[in-house]
Parts: structure tokens; C-alpha cells; sequence
């Protein structure tokens, strides 16, 4: 009887749900829908939309992908600075440029933002879902993940290394659904495809190569670990070295061609640039950014502890260069945190699983595991089951309407973005309107891309933060006149500057209010513009 009941009750779970159960899984908000709306809204609304902004470089990205589109040509010699005018210029962005600088010809400045927060909400959507479908527990998942955007938070800007973020999760997921699934590694062939994208937007196309070749390090230890799969293994690893040179064949068809490789490898083994540009300093564990990767990788290193089965080598490379990266850069830390929880949400979820029928275990803890496990397993259920997206598709159609409105959506203005005026010199930037100056103005190197952004064509800079074209000499003799070091007027004389824009309290505004070639023209909170009346 018991079997006969079986048997009945088999088609009542095979069976359609009823139509409104359908639409009630189509309308109900997913986690995937909240992550998303909540990302998206909370990036580009209100005060929170201008942290994106509080870096300046998006602004010669615009210019710069504005002339492309005019010229239909791509940028080979620098236009922005007096100093490097007409020298060569890597604009090894061009692709992010061009397609921010429609962006904003379409919807402006907030439309920039709005776009920058659509990317970080996506990549981190696509991490939440990578890491469930691999196995993870939803709660133990959503930890990470918030860990994760807490690390990433430091570098949460509108600039192009976002859309890098993205790239490399979608790489990672290629590469190791690859690994893990023989059958799928048809899914490689994407991969030279997606370098031929990756390296025309962003230097960060040297992480795929990074995880390519743990991929192939970590095959060829499987290899000789494992003589009863040498065969399946082999025949992997040539697979994924025949992909790894297209990749690499791919990464030459840019502007550039390898010449773009050199010069990567020269901007990133410059000690000078590198000892001394924040973003590529190891990180301060002050700050609430740097200590949630703290606690990932605190986390990451328990999980390697207490999993039950023994990871293979190639994970245990990918977290060995994560890690590493992130404790080498500040600017490496959301490509790291990602990895990180892509690797280690199922591999904490596992342990979880495991340490639920560990007798050795206090039974209140066991029983914790348990409801945990039962709790993500019925979230996990029917987050798989709420796959209409429809809120989330809503809310992205009316962001942009928000963007072709000027940011509002009828009365109320949702999206307001600009530069802060706290940080950036935008008072005095419209006194160099007014005057016509036309002469070029120095000023701090991450000034130099709004100035771009506000001035250019009407003025040039002496310099900007696209560090790799003025190389570290230059920037020797810039921290030289920033410094008020001396001969820091004779940096000045050589370089023909009669206008100098910088912060109002800064060393160098309090020497120039002292020496009398100089003449203050304007003064604010924020910064302070010196003209030279005498040679």
C-alpha cells in the first residue's frame, strides 16, 4: 500500500502548478531582484550616486571617447595636455571611452552613473547566482557576498575597471565550468572571443591570464596526482592550451598590437608610479573596506581548514592569486572578493552540510547547522523557482527613463549627478570659463580629468592622472612643485606654466600667496587660482 500511494502521489509532483501559482512566480520578487534594484538604486540615487564620482579620470574617458565618435578614429597621440601634446598616447581603454562618452551624449552625466551602477549591480547579481547554482547554502552565499561588496567599496567608481569586474567573473565561470564539467568545455571558445572585448576596454585583461595559467598549473598537478584520470586530464589541458594561445592571439588585435603588452608590463614594474599611486598600494586594514576582506579571507582560510573533501589544485590557485593580489593593491580588492566568494560560499556551505551529522559536535551547534541548512535549502528552492525578473527589468527601464528626464520621474528627481564641489575645483573652474584663459593650468594630478571634462577644449592641462603617459620622471618633477620642494619654481619656468590651480590650503597656494609674481585671482573653500603677473 505504502508503494501504491508512492506511485499516485508521482504525477501530482510532476504535474504544472496551477496558473496562478505560474504568475505568482512570475510577479514575486526574487533575491536576485532585490540584490539587483537595491545595488542599482543605491549607487546612482541620491548622495550615495556622486560617490561614483569622486574620482575624476571618467572625465577625459568622456572627451576622449567623444572625439573617437567625432573623428571615427582612434586616439594615438595625447590632446588633453600641453606637456604630452602630440606625444603617444595608449588609449588602451578606447572602447569603454567611446561607449560612456554615447552614453553620456544620450543621457548625460547621470546616465554615466546609472550605467556604472548597472555594471557593479550585475557583476555582483552574477556572483550571488554563480555561487548558488555551484552549490552554496543562500545565507552562507549572501555573507559573502555582502563581504564582498563591503571590500569592493573602496573602488566603487565610474571608471572602466568596473566593467573588468565583470569580465573576469564571467571568465572565471567559463574556465572552471569547464574543469568541473568535461562536457561543457565547449564554453572555452568564448573565451577568445571575450579577450578580443576585454583587452580593447581594459588593462585588466591580464587577469585572464593569470587564471588561465592556474588553470593549466593546477591541470598538470591533477595530472601526475591523479594516474586513473591522466587520460580525461590530458586531453583537457590540450584543449585549454590550444584556447590559451587564441586567447593570447586574440589579446594582439588592438590599436596597438603587442607594443600594448610592453607597455602595460613597463607601467606596472615602475616602482616609482607604483610605490607612490594610492590605488596600487597594499591596503591600510583601517578601513571598513580593507578589514571585510579581512574577515573573507579569515573565513576562506577556515573553509580550506574544515571542508570535507580536499580541494583541487586549481582553486587552491585561484585563492593563492587572489589573495595575493589583494593584499598587494587596494585596487585589486573586488576582483579578489569576488573570486573569493565564487570558490568559497559552496565550499562553506559544504562544511555546513558536513558538520550537521558530526557527532563530535555540541548537539545545540549541530542543530544550528541544521535549521541553517534547512532554512537555505527552501530559500534556495524557491529562489530558483521566481524566475521572472519582472520587477528587476521594471526598475532598470525606469532608471533610464529617470536618465532622459533628468533624472526624474515626474515630479521627484531620483538621479542627480555631478562633481562635489568639496572635492573637485568646480567654482573655480567656472571662473576659468568666464575669463576665456586659455593658456594651460597646472594643477593636481586627479584634477586634471575634470578639468578635461569642464574646459577642454578651451584650455590644456599640464597634467592628469593617466600616470603611465607622463611616466615617473615627470612626476618627480611634479611632486617637486607640489611639494614646494626646492627648484620647485625652476619645474614651473621650464614648463611654461603662468596658471596654477590648487587646493586653497595646500603648501603651494600658501608659497604663491607669498611670492610676488604671483597673483591670486580666485579664492574658495576648495581651491585657489594664481596667475603669474611677472617673468
Amino acid at each position: 500500500m505504502q508503494a501504491d500511494a508512492l506511485q499516485s502521489k508521482t504525477p501530482q509532483t510532476a504535474a504544472a502548478p496551477p496558473a496562478t501559482g505560474r504568475w505568482f512566480h512570475f510577479l514575486v520578487p526574487s533575491v536576485v531582484d532585490v540584490l539587483f534594484v537595491t545595488l542599482l538604486f543605491g549607487l546612482s540615487c541620491g548622495a550615495l550616486g556622486r560617490l561614483l564620482l569622486r574620482d575624476a579620470s571618467i572625465g577625459w574617458h568622456i572627451r576622449n571617447g567623444q572625439q573617437i565618435l567625432l573623428t571615427h578614429a582612434i586616439t594615438r597621440t595625447d590632446p588633453f595636455s600641453s606637456t604630452m601634446s602630440g606625444k603617444p598616447w595608449y588609449a588602451w581603454e578606447w572602447l569603454y571611452d567611446a561607449g560612456i562618452a554615447a552614453v553620456h551624449q544620450v543621457l548625460g552625466l547621470n546616465g554615466v552613473v546609472f550605467y556604472t551602477a548597472a555594471i557593479i549591480a550585475a557583476t555582483f547579481v552574477l556572483v550571488f547566482h554563480l555561487a548558488m547554482r555551484r552549490g552554496g547554502n543562500l545565507p552562507v552565499t549572501l555573507f559573502l557576498l555582502v563581504l564582498s561588496l563591503g571590500a569592493s567599496a573602496v573602488h566603487f567608481l565610474a571608471r572602466p575597471h568596473v566593467v573588468s569586474w565583470l569580465l573576469t567573473v564571467i571568465w572565471f565561470d567559463l574556465l572552471d565550468s569547464g574543469t568541473r564539467h568535461p562536457e561543457q568545455q565547449r564554453r572555452w571558445l568564448w573565451l577568445p572571443a571575450l579577450m578580443l572585448l576585454w583587452v580593447n576596454l581594459h588593462g585588466g585583461f591580464v587577469m585572464g591570464f593569470a587564471l588561465l595559467a592556474a588553470y593549466l598549473a593546477g591541470g598538470t598537478v591533477e595530472y601526475f596526482a591523479d594516474r586513473e584520470r591522466r587520460g580525461q586530464i590530458k586531453n583537457s589541458l590540450k584543449r585549454l592550451s590550444t584556447v590559451s594561445l587564441l586567447s593570447l592571439g586574440a589579446s594582439f588585435v588592438n590599436p596597438y598590437g603587442y607594443h600594448l603588452h610592453l607597455h602595460v608590463y613597463r607601467y606596472l614594474s615602475d616602482r616609482f608610479l607604483m610605490d607612490r599611486i594610492s590605488e596600487f598600494l597594499s591596503p591600510d586594514f583601517h578601513g571598513a573596506p580593507q578589514q571585510c576582506f579581512a574577515v573573507l579571507l579569515l573565513v576562506t582560510i577556515v573553509a580550506l581548514a574544515s571542508v570535507p573533501r580536499r580541494p583541487d589544485a586549481t582553486r587552491l590557485l585561484v585563492i593563492l592569486i587572489a589573495a595575493y593580489s589583494g593584499l598587494y593593491a587596494t585596487r585589486n580588492l573586488p576582483t579578489s572578493s569576488l573570486l573569493i566568494t565564487l570558490i568559497v560560499a559552496p565550499m562553506t556551505s559544504e562544511t555546513i552540510t558536513d558538520a550537521e551529522s558530526n557527532a563530535n559536535l555540541a548537539g545545540w551547534l549541530r542543530t544550528f547547522f541544521s535549521r541553517l541548512i534547512s532554512f537555505g535549502s527552501r530559500m534556495r528552492n524557491l529562489e530558483l523557482a521566481l524566475g521572472g525578473h519582472v520587477w528587476l527589468v521594471l526598475v532598470f527601464v525606469l532608471g533610464l527613463w529617470a536618465c532622459l528626464h533628468q533624472g526624474r520621474v515626474g515630479s521627484t528627481r531620483f538621479i542627480n549627478a555631478y562633481f562635489d564641489d568639496k572635492r573637485f575645483p568646480v567654482q573655480a573652474a567656472e571662473v576659468i570659463a568666464q575669463r576665456d584663459i586659455r593658456e594651460p593650468i597646472f594643477s593636481l594630478d586627479y584634477w586634471g580629468g575634470y578639468l578635461i571634462y569642464r574646459l577642454y577644449p578651451q584650455i590644456k592641462v599640464v597634467v592628469d592622472d593617466r600616470h603611465d603617459l607622463y611616466g615617473d620622471e615627470f612626476f618627480k618633477n611634479y611632486l617637486q612643485v607640489v611639494l614646494v620642494q626646492p627648484g620647485w619654481e625652476e619645474v614651473l619656468d621650464q614648463q611654461r606654466v603662468n596658471w596654477v590651480l590648487m587646493p586653497a590650503e595646500g603648501s603651494l597656494a600658501n608659497r604663491l600667496r607669498l611670492t610676488p609674481e604671483w597673483s591670486l585671482v580666485h579664492e574658495d573653500k576648495t581651491a585657489a587660482l594664481f596667475h603669474r603677473v611677472s617673468r
